[in-house]
């Protein structure tokens, strides 16, 4: 078996399998991370729904590519591919918003905007319940300088590149 073989084997079935099997790795190196103590963001939560997504589809995919339903694997693919692509533009939002590129989601970036009345702070305190908040324009890991989110957005590009050529052949 050749490189190319090993990488995009000859069988859609396998195709798909290697795309589920990415995405239940990816999931668990996350979840992983999070039990090690680093608390996942607003933004890093909704760019798991792509993984959380793939892992059945792709499963489907290679059950209907084993009973020949080319034409509906190659959607499956097609629909792969368009999650993944999404995911890496999520991504890649998350991490400008890191390197404050542009502003992030209100609820998840740090900083207070516009003056503050003290009297209302105090107030505001008494009737909140304090919860962690973690900042999505914080990073809270980088692995070889790149933050997860960036890693994000290297391998949902890929996947997505590897579901279109998936679907083509």
């Amino acid at each position: 078996m050749t490189l190319a073989e090993l990488i995009l084997p000859p069988s859609q079935a396998h195709r798909a399998l290697m795309i589920a099997a990415a995405s239940v790795v990816i999931l668990a190196a996350a979840w992983i991370f999070q039990a090690l103590g680093y608390e996942p963001c607003e933004l890093c939560l909704a760019q798991r729904y792509a993984f959380y997504l793939a892992a059945p589809l792709a499963a489907l995919t290679a059950f209907l590519a084993g009973r020949s339903a080319h034409g509906l694997a190659r959607a499956g693919f097609a629909l792969l591919s368009l999650a993944f692509l999404a995911n890496a533009a999520l991504a890649a939002y998350h991490a400008g918003v890191e390197y404050h590129w542009w502003p992030g989601p209100t609820a998840c970036t740090g900083g207070l905007t516009g003056p503050v009345d003290v009297n209302d702070l105090m107030k505001a305190l008494n009737s909140v319940k304090v919860v962690k908040v973690v900042l999505c324009d914080e990073v809270q890991l980088r692995i070889a300088g790149l933050s997860l989110a960036g890693w994000n957005v290297a391998v949902s590009a890929a996947l997505a590149v590897y579901a279109a050529l998936a679907a083509r052949h």
